[in-house]
């Protein structure tokens, strides 16, 4: 595969200073006059991609440009299935709840996604990929809530309603269940697609070139013949000129997106950018269409590769929250979208929808619903992304923050705990909580806020000083929980080295009903989890367990998180394989208890696991007599 010619001069190397002020309608927000720093880039004309010499790197007109992270959220352009009327707007495609929950451990009720996919609406995303609804009748079920639920309804006051969007394999089968499921949106998408590569159509698929060509083509006009308007069309693994001729067949059979997936993550920018750049240049159609990027991290690369895809003309980025997914997971929602926001004149101008205050909620929700957490260098979301421990660092940031940030933290809602003035304790009340909660993003109020007060309260009889973390994990253990089938009322447990460790467990059903079990184990955990085995009497396989403290010191909140799989409980169909998988269910507790804080990720992953099949269909009828209504 060639390679695309590299510039490494620098024409402009000093920086263009102005300031602006002005409101945003479709937002909502108005911005204060601020100062915009702009450095050109250097681009070649044979370059595929934007790069600096190593000078501009080091040179302080360099740096300073970067805290251009708080620019303007433009207006986004009415939404069109086969064409952007603003050339330099890129819609964001979150599979978060498709690709993302194909994570080992990841699996979300159908609550919880409706939740994830409410946020992603906040968010400002384009199209949520809400699932594979063939995959079940609980995938199906979900999808379809969302299409209702999100799919009908502006997220804020900008009006924005995303497209909701289902995932079908090249057969009338998945494209019905995935248009019954996204029927229901105002705004409904069907992605199809199939294995292109000559290895797969040689071993998976078992087809000739003209027969996979003629099977997509028939699949994308089928899908269009059901009514729907948007279809997403993706060849999996495609060689480049086969790749022009089938994407030349789907566009003409009523394709409005072509999405160029980097399956197995191995390009490289350079690469993946003229590829991006070469399917404009020779596929025919291609102008009536809108170019679609889905990048996996196998090396690394996504983010930069989709950035480079952006660049090279793609108007759609798929991503997902954290950047989780199979394998290696996916390019990061975050990263993209703030690599765009920071660096936009040296990206062609690009801009997005997204409001970025709302990355660190979303991110939070991910990592509890699906149990997957940040590793704390994780870029733009991680704990140590704004932390700053070296002294000249230190130094730097308290004379101007900008010496070592190119982000402001505010610009994607987190809020610095030493800037509130606010220190918890245990003569705290509601009213201070609550204003601690509100700075990390959660209105919360009524039960949930009583329930979060009593834990914090617990909390603060024991330690001198309740710190942020404290008050996060306290939230997680309450908010980001499954539907309650069993909750924990008393725990007892004996161990050392005298005896067997044992453990008496009660727990409590939705309906109020206690029930005890008397258990003895390897240790108290151990025995503690086969006390709870005997009360909800479901076979189940413990595939992880880990424990973190959430602060430093003796008396430390643990966090536990626990993974779960049920001897004879749900299955789900692998897309990209078709193989049948058992489901793997996550759950999360926090308690100064280690052993309280592990049986509370035990019972929260049994009430996601017991839960998951208990879809409200009576939300569905009613959502469907709304529709019809209209």
């Amino acid at each position: 595969m060639a390679f695309s010619s590299l510039s490494f001069s620098n024409p402009n190397p000093n920086p263009i200073s102005s300031s602006f002020s002005f409101s945003n309608p479709n937002h909502n927000l108005k911005l204060l006059p601020s100062t915009l720093l702009l450095s050109k880039p250097c681009i070649s004309s044979s370059s595929s991609f934007p790069f600096f010499s190593r000078r501009s790197l080091r040179s302080p007109s360099f740096a300073r440009p970067l805290l251009a992270a708080r620019c303007s959220i433009l207006p986004r352009p009415a939404y069109i299935p086969n064409r952007i009327d603003d050339p330099s707007y890129v819609r964001i495609f979150d599979t978060t709840l498709r690709d993302g929950e194909q994570s080992p451990g990841a699996t979300m009720t159908s609550v919880e996604k409706l939740a994830v996919a409410k946020q992603l609406a906040r968010l400002g995303v384009d199209i949520i990929e809400a699932g594979f609804p063939a995959s079940s009748p609980d995938d199906l079920d979900a999808v379809r809530s969302i299409a209702i639920e999100v799919g009908n309804n502006p997220a804020d006051e900008s009006g924005h309603v995303p497209v909701i969007c289902g995932l079908a394999r090249c057969n009338k089968k998945d494209i019905d269940a995935a248009w019954e499921a996204v029927r229901h949106a105002k705004r409904p998408r069907v992605h199809t697609f199939i294995a292109t590569s000559e290895i797969h159509m040689k071993y998976k698929l078992r087809k000739s070139q003209e027969e996979v060509v003629k099977i997509a083509s028939e699949m994308v006009a089928y899908a269009r013949s059901l009514g729907c308007e948007d279809v997403e069309f993706s060849p999996e693994d495609a060689g480049r000129e086969f790749l022009y001729h089938i994407l030349e067949e789907v566009i003409k059979a009523g394709a409005t997106t072509v999405n160029i997936p980097d399956t197995v993550g191995y390009t490289l920018p350079s690469e993946f950018g003229k590829l991006i750049a070469d399917i404009k240049a020779n596929t025919h159609g291609i102008e009536n269409v809108i170019i679609s990027t889905h990048c996996q991290n196998d090396l690394g690369l996504a983010t930069a590769n989709t950035l480079a895809g952006a660049y090279a003309g793609a108007r759609q980025l798929e991503v997902t929250i954290n950047g989780i997914g199979e394998r290696a997971g996916n390019a990061s929602l975050e990263e993209v979208v703030m690599a765009i926001k920071c660096r936009k004149e040296l990206v062609g101008g690009l801009h997005t929808g997204i409001n970025t205050k709302h990355i660190v909620r979303a991110s939070k929700m991910v990592v509890e619903y699906t149990g997957l957490h940040v590793q704390p260098h994780k870029a733009i979301v991680g704990a140590n992304a704004f932390a700053h421990e070296s002294g000249i660092h230190q130094d730097g940031m308290l004379k101007y923050k900008g010496t070592y940030e190119i982000i402001s933290p505010e610009d994607i809602g987190l809020a610095r705990a030493n800037e509130s003035g606010i220190v918890l304790g245990k003569l705290s009340g509601r009213h201070a909580l609550r204003s601690r909660l509100l700075e990390f993003g959660y209105d919360i109020n009524g039960k949930e806020l009583d329930d979060i007060f009593k834990r914090f309260k617990e909390v603060a009889e024991k330690k001198k000083h309740v710190t942020d973390d404290d008050i996060e994990a306290l939230i997680s253990d309450e908010i980001f929980q499954p539907q309650v089938v069993w909750s924990l009322g008393d725990l007892q447990v004996t161990c050392g080295t005298l005896g067997l460790s044992t453990a008496t467990v009660k727990l409590i059903t939705s309906d109020g009903e206690e029930k005890i079990e008397c258990s003895i184990g390897t240790g108290p955990v151990d025995a503690a989890y086969k006390a709870v085995d005997k009360i909800v009497q479901i076979p189940v396989t413990l595939q992880e367990y880990s424990m973190n403290a959430v602060t430093e010191g003796i008396d430390a909140i643990a966090t536990t998180r626990v993974v779960i799989r049920g001897d004879d409980r749900p299955t789900t169909t692998n897309a990209s394989t078709g193989e049948t998988v058992q489901r793997t269910f996550s759950g999360s507790g926090a308690g100064m208890d280690i052993v309280v804080s592990s049986v509370r990720a035990y019972i929260s992953a049994l009430n996601k696991m017991l839960g998951f099949q208990d879809f409200s269909a009576h939300k569905v009828a009613a959502g469907k007599t709304s529709q019809s209504s209209q």
